[in-house]
This record gives structure tokens, sequence and C-alpha cells, in this order.
């Protein structure tokens, strides 16, 4: 066996340790007055569930798993109390949004919608940019993943217009591609804090906001209260990367042709293309008018799934082979009646009195700007915006309306916040390794663009989100 096999294999070991640590030795302290030991006990499950997720000795799925089956083990929750979050509802809304997201990539309507935004937009560097964000920021509407919408549909378009010009990791990569590559990436933050199918774990924050203040986050409520902060930001961010990471290639008109070759040989849309995009369609109207009819977002979702399964334009086995929608099903199903129970054991309203005794005194305003940004910039220490919002979400929205905050203020700040923090690092969000990893930018220049994107970001939304929610009447 040679070295580098050993360092291997014992890196799985390394990483386990932090997650021990972190659960010994909160089992070792006395729990407060007013904890049971059975709520103590899962205190200490869950956070070494999240540091798993963080340095992740095996798939963050896996970690939940463990988890969930470690608090049904040692009575910290009856099981079918751990695997109560499994019957969900909106467990099974992202299972299906998944499923919709493959029949989006089977059927090419994904690289259909960009090929037609980069042949009306790309006859320039930022316009191309442009043209790949608008094709994400549509399909955001439907598709719930981050990863199946900027990893598996515009990746592959944006390194294939980054290779067209000759640009490719090492000497040519700021020819176009590094510029394209960071663009994508810092908007596509940006888009998922706009939709409650901006990311998967959107729902899960509706579903703690509700739990916390009585107040639900629909589909239509989340997109009006984001569209003008978020159009705000993806006018402005893509010019501030323009300006201090700019390409070498402003102009691109090849990039036109580009596009208009790959849609001639793509054809005309075939039946699998029009009945994908009517169900696309047909879902999002639905989510969108849901106070009207009352239809469940998850009814919703399996509607489309059935459409789609009946037409053809599923297989069973596609859906079974869907790895990506599975491994999400496991870990959120878990994380979610974690959650609940923990704030059922009075945990982490403990927890918030305790932290408010940090802003003690302090008038509602300020005492919500330092809560947001501790938020905010805590993400460098997450490797997921699911292990970011299930630790913290709940104590610091109980914190920021124990300080007076509106309480749809408070909320959509923190649910907005959670979303743009991921601009920060190569692990913030699922496509970030996959952006990062294309190795076309460096760390250090990720990391100084991520940084200097949040700065712009934060006043956008605070100032214009702010008053944009003041004009709704949210506060």
């Amino acid at each position: 066996m040679t070295d580098s096999t050993k360092e291997r294999q014992g890196r799985p070991l390394l990483k386990w340790c932090p997650v021990i640590l972190v659960g010994l030795a909160i089992v070792v302290i006395p729990p407060p007055a007013g904890i049971s030991p059975q709520g103590w006990r899962l205190l200490a499950i869950f956070a070494a569930t999240i540091v798993g997720s963080i340095f992740q000795p095996v798939p963050g799925a896996a970690v939940v798993m463990l988890g969930v089956s470690a608090a049904a083990l040692t009575g910290a929750l009856p099981i079918a109390e751990a695997l109560g979050g499994y019957a969900d509802p909106i467990v099974w809304m992202v299972l299906a949004a998944f499923f919709i997201s493959r029949g989006m990539v089977n059927t090419g309507l994904g690289r259909r919608v960009a090929f037609l935004f980069i042949r009306t937009l790309g006859k320039r560097s930022l316009g191309l940019g442009y043209a790949l964000v608008c094709t994400d920021m549509l399909l955001a509407m439907v598709i719930p993943s981050n990863a199946a919408r900027a990893g598996g549909v515009l990746f592959p378009v944006t390194r294939s217009l980054a290779e067209a010009y000759d640009s490719k990791p090492g000497a040519t990569a700021r020819r176009l591609g590094a510029f394209l590559i960071c663009l994508v990436y810092q908007c596509e933050v940006i888009i998922c804090a706009m939709f409650l199918t901006g990311q998967a774990s959107n729902v899960l924050i509706a579903k703690f906001a509700q739990e916390v203040t009585g107040r639900t986050l629909s589909y239509s409520q989340w997109a009006l209260a984001a569209i003008v902060p978020g159009i705000v930001s993806l006018l402005v961010v893509p010019q501030l990367i323009y300006r201090v990471f700019p390409p070498e290639i402003k102009h691109t008109p090849a990039a036109a042709d580009f596009a208009r070759e790959e849609l001639k040989r793509m054809g005309a849309m075939s039946g699998g293309e029009r009945l994908m995009l009517l169900t696309f369609l047909l879902v999002a109207s639905l989510w969108m008018t849901s106070s009207l009819h009352g239809i469940h977002y998850a009814v919703v979702a399996l509607l489309g799934i059935c459409i789609l399964l009946l037409s053809g334009v599923l297989k069973w086995d596609e859906m079974l082979g869907e790895k990506g929608a599975w491994d999400v099903f496991i870990w959120y199903g878990g994380l979610v009646r974690m959650a609940e129970a923990l704030g059922e054991a009075g945990i982490m309203r403990q927890f918030a009195e305790a932290a408010a005794g940090f802003t003690a005194g302090w008038s509602w305003p300020p005492a919500m700007a330092a809560l947001l940004f501790i938020y905010f910039y805590a993400h460098y220490g997450f490797a997921s915006i699911t292990a970011h919002v299930s630790a913290m979400y709940t104590p610091f929205l109980v914190v920021i309306l124990a300080a007076g905050a509106p309480p749809y203020l408070a909320l959509f700040s923190l649910a907005t916040f959670s979303n743009l923090n991921a601009s920060l690092t190569h692990y913030g969000t699922t496509p970030a390794p996959i952006y990062f990893g294309a190795g076309y930018v460096t760390q250090n220049t990720w990391w100084r663009l991520g940084l200097l994107t949040s700065l712009m970001n934060i006043p956008i939304w605070v100032v214009v989100g702010f008053v944009w929610w003041k004009i709704l009447g949210l506060w």
C-alpha cells in the first residue's frame, strides 16, 4: 500500500474527529433547566450532524442518515418521529421538482432556452453573461435544484462558449472563461434568493419561518418580495465583475453564431420539448396562483411528474437513477424532523434567550443589522446552504424578533441572506465546486470576488429590499 493511498484512507478518520468531539462535548455537559435529557441528546446528535455535513467524512446524506439512526437508537426521538420528516409534503415537493429538472435536461429544452438568449444578447462578453443569467432565472421559477440548473444546464454551455474562444484553464483562462465562470456563479446565488424554488433549502426556510412566526411564505409572496432587489443585484453584480475581473475578449460575435448553429443542429422543437414547456408553464402557474385554488405546492409538483411519466418524457428507471434527487430526499427529510424536534424541546428558545443578551438594550434596527452581519459571514464555516439554515435560521430569527423587528422583515432578510452568503466561498452551495473545479479561477480570486460581491449585495438587499418591502406593506 502506497503512502498516498494510506493518506487518502486516513482522511475520513480525521474528518470524523470534529464530528465526534462536538457530539461528546455537548453530551457530557448537564442539560440546562427546562431541557430534558432526551432533548439534550438530540441537540448533541443534531450538532454532530451539522458538523458532519461541513466536514463530510461520508457524503452529506449518509451523515444525516447516521444522525437519524442515532436519534432513534439513543431514544432522543421515537423511531416514528425520527423518520417523520420523510412524510413531510415539502420534502416530496423537492423530490418531485428534481425529477422535473431531469425532464428539462432530457428533452434539451434548457439548452434551447440558453441558446435563444445567447443568440439575442451574446454579441459582447457582458451580454453573453447576461444571456446565461437570464436562462438561469427563467429555469429557477420551477427547478429548485441549483445543481441541476447551474451544473446540469448552464455549466456545459458556459464551458463550450469559453472553449469556442480558445479560453481554457491556465494561460488562456482570462480570455473569457474565468469571467463567465465567476459571473454565472455570483448571479446564481442571487437567483437562489429570488424564488421559493431558487434552491432546495428555500422551502425549508419557509417551513421554519412559519413555525416561528405563524406567517406563510408562499411562492408568489417570495417572488414579489425578491423581484426588485434581485433585479437590481443582477444588473449591478455583472457590471462589478466586468470592471474588477474583466475578460480579455470584450466582443463575442461568434457566440451568437455558435448559438445559431446549435439551434440549427437541434432543429424544431420536439414533441417532448413542447410537452415539457407546457408542464413547466402549468406548474409555475399553479404555484404562483396557490392562494386562489388552494392546491398544495407538493401536489402541483407531483401533478407535473405524473404528466411527464404518462407522456413518456420521463421513464421510471430514470427517476430511480436520479441520485441527486434521492440524496436530497434523505438529508432533507432527516434534517426537517430533527430541527422541528429541537424546537419542540425548547432548545431553540433557550439559545435565542442566551443570544439575545448580545444585543440587550439595543433598538431593533442596530440589533438586526449586527445579527444579519454575523449570520451572513458565518457561512464561511458551512459547506452548504442547508447546513447553515438548519443550524442557524430559527435561532437567529427568534433573536431578531425578540429585539422588536417586524416579522416579515426579519424572516425575509434571513431568507435572502441564507442564499446570498453562498457567494463567499468555492464550497458555499452545490454548484460552487462544479464551477471552481473547472480550473479557470484560483481560490484566492474566487474568495476575493465573493467578498466584493457580498459587499455589493448586502446594501442592495438592505436598502432597496427594505424600501420595496415597505411599499408592499410587509413592515
